[in-house]
This record gives C-alpha cells, structure tokens and sequence, in this order.
C-alpha cells in the first residue's frame, strides 16, 4: 500500500481537514488548523505531504520522526497543526486496514466511557444562568466558563468581584454534585491571577485554565502556589512534551494538549505519559470539528490519566455551522448523562461526509479571532 495524494479543505466556520490517499482505496482524515491560521497550516500540510506521497501508510511513527524532526526549523504551533492532521489521517487509515479503532491499536480501551464537559458563555448572570440551565437539562455533569472578558494589566476591585460572582452563581446553580472549570484565557497578569485564584478556591472549581501566559512557565510556579488548592490547567498553547516538561515542573494539576496543534496521537500519547510522572491528569483541548474530536475521544479511551474531555457541538463560535453537519451519522457524538460512549468503528471511528466537505470548501472561510484593546487604546490580550 502506497500513499498517492494528500487533499486539504477549508471548512466553514474555522476549521481544516486533510484527506490522505492509498492506492488501494483506503483513507484517511485528519484535522491540522491552527485557529486564525488555516491557510498557513494549509500551505505547511502539502509541504510535509511531499514526504508522504509514495510511502507505506502503516509506518505511523517512522513518518512522525521525518515530519516533526527532518527539517532544520521544527516546531511552533503551524508546522506542529499540520504534522497533527497528518498523524491523525495515518492512524485513521491504521485503524481501517487493521479493522479496529485506534484506540485498541494504542492497547485497548482503559474506561467503558468517556466524561465530557461543555462549554458556557454568557457575560450577565441571566445569559449565564441560562447556559448552565441548558447544560445541566441536556445532561453534563461538568461545564467550563470564561473568568472574565477584558482585563486590564492590574484589575480593579470589580473586576475582580465580578470574576468572583460570577464563578459563586455557576457554583450555586450546578450544587455540589457537578463540576465547573473556569478558563482565564491568558487574560489575566500573573499578580492579578495570584489574587484571583485564592479568592474562587472556596466554590471548589475542578480546574482553572490559563491563569497566566503560556510562554511564561518563570511565572506559573508561583501562580500554582498562590492558588489556595485550585488545581491549575494549561497546554492548548504547547505543542511537544518538550513544552510540557516546565509547566509539569512548575506543578500544574491538568495538561491540556490539543490533538490537532501538539502533534496529533502519536505525541499527545506521549505527552500523557509524561504527565503521569508528575501525577497530572490528561484532559485534551478541543473546541474544534469532527476529526479533532473523534481523535481526542480514541486517545481518552487509551489513556489511564485520561481526566475530562471538552467538545464543541454547539458552542458559540459555531453557530450556522456545526461539527454534526460534516459527519454521516451523528450518533457517534451523542452524549448520554454527560459520557460518550466507546467508538466502535474502525480508525477514527467517523465517517466523514466528503461531499458536505467539498462543497464546504467550495465557499472556505477567513476566520480572525477578535482584536481587543484597553481604554487607552492599548492591545489586549483576547
């Protein structure tokens, strides 16, 4: 079996999916993107592609080594996306030669299912009373939130207050039975997250995401330690165990690797190893489509340290399209009591739907994420 071409597609509302050809009829998807940045990580894809084309498939991890480490300039988040979709279409196609899904490939399933969260906005109390509501009616038993929108370089006494609320109102409408983690987004300076963390320690959030930067690992220490037992969580913004090994020393609780920017299986497998070694837990980013979650769920089902895993169906930047549309059968993402359960098909364990793809890229996207600045005119960190 030989690879003969590799396929890219824009696919509204911001996501890029790969397609990887045998010549035996057999083949794979993948989901390389870099949120903002998909017509870069486009561009990067063919070029790694050029090692692919002619090659034997099922040498998964043979093509990993070439991709990620023959070229003199390695890494960063778009040539560490593109490597990611690729490692997801060979496995995918693994997974379909092999006639079983990956994860009993990587060993076999370690859970019977998967816990999944999702996501709620809403920056007044009743939009997000109202998200919760319908988390909680649909069957979660964990959400996520923003801490908060703009924040200034040293937050004031309602910004903070309004932090606090906010988490205090999620925490009374969820009771003590479910779970709530707060994503600060790297919004906050690390004097500010200091004084935050400790204050939301008491409504007992299963993780706080991002309070700081990730480039900034000489700082997350002493948030950690500030953060009056509030297990912190960080690795959306990482992209090899190299970027994991610092932020694990510095004593994060949850690394939150994304399938489609750190490397895809291959290295994210390996990045939940070396979690364990520091006693952290594995709890994979992923607001993006159907390949980016369908690999997610394949690892979470192989992994022991395996936490939580987030999902996108219906969040907001989605609305008009959904992950669900690019699929021939929904029901592999149908969540009961807030789990999903084992994948049963072979690779993946999706079917993606290639015409809806095609003539989604028909039409493509640009999508920017907002630019935000401070009253004075200054950039803000969105």
């Amino acid at each position: 079996m030989k690879i003969t071409g590799v396929e890219t597609f824009l696919v509204p509302p911001r996501w890029l999916f790969c397609r990887v050809q045998t010549d035996e009829g057999v083949a794979g998807w993948g989901e390389p993107v870099v949120e903002g940045r998909a017509e870069a990580v486009r561009a990067a894809v063919h070029v790694l592609a050029e090692h692919l084309v002619g090659q034997d498939p099922l040498r998964v991890e043979d093509h990993w080594q070439v991709m990620a480490r023959g070229g003199f300039y390695r890494g960063g988040p778009v040539l560490s996306s593109a490597l990611a979709g690729l490692d997801q279409a060979l496995w995918d196609i693994a997974g379909k030669v092999h006639g079983a899904p990956v994860h009993v490939l990587l060993g076999g399933p370690v859970r019977s299912r998967v816990r999944m969260y999702a996501w709620v906005g809403g920056d007044e109390p009743g939009e997000l009373a109202d998200g919760i509501a319908a988390r909680v009616e649909a069957g979660f038993t964990a959400v996520k939130m923003n801490a908060g929108g703009r924040m200034p370089a040293l937050a004031t006494a309602a910004d903070i207050g309004r932090v606090v609320d906010r988490v205090a109102l999620a925490r009374e409408l969820l009771g003590p039975h479910r779970d709530v983690a707060v994503d600060f987004h790297g919004r906050f300076t690390a004097a500010d997250a200091r004084r935050v963390l400790p204050l939301i320690a008491q409504f007992h959030p299963m993780f706080a995401e991002e309070p700081v930067l990730p480039d900034r690992p000489q700082v997350l220490r002493d948030v950690v330690t500030a953060a009056g037992g509030v297990p912190i969580a960080t690795g959306e913004r990482l992209y090899s165990r190299w970027d994991f090994r610092p932020v694990l020393e510095a004593g994060v609780a949850v690394v939150q690797p994304d399938l489609s920017h750190a490397g895809g299986i291959s290295e994210t497998r390996r990045i939940a190893a070396l979690a364990e070694v520091w006693d952290a837990q594995f709890a994979p980013h992923c607001p993006l489509g159907p390949l980016a979650l369908a690999a997610s769920l394949q690892v979470a089902f192989a992994t022991p340290n395996f936490l939580i895993q987030e999902h996108s169906i219906g969040i907001h930047y989605h609305q008009g399209d959904d992950l669900l549309d690019y699929v021939l059968d929904p029901e592999v993402f149908r969540f009961a009591d807030g789990y999903a359960s084992r994948p049963t098909g072979p690779g993946l364990g999706v079917e993606i739907d290639e015409a809806a793809v095609r003539r989604a890229d028909r039409a493509g996207h640009a999508w920017r994420n907002p630019v935000w600045r401070h009253d004075d005119g200054g950039f803000a960190e969105w």
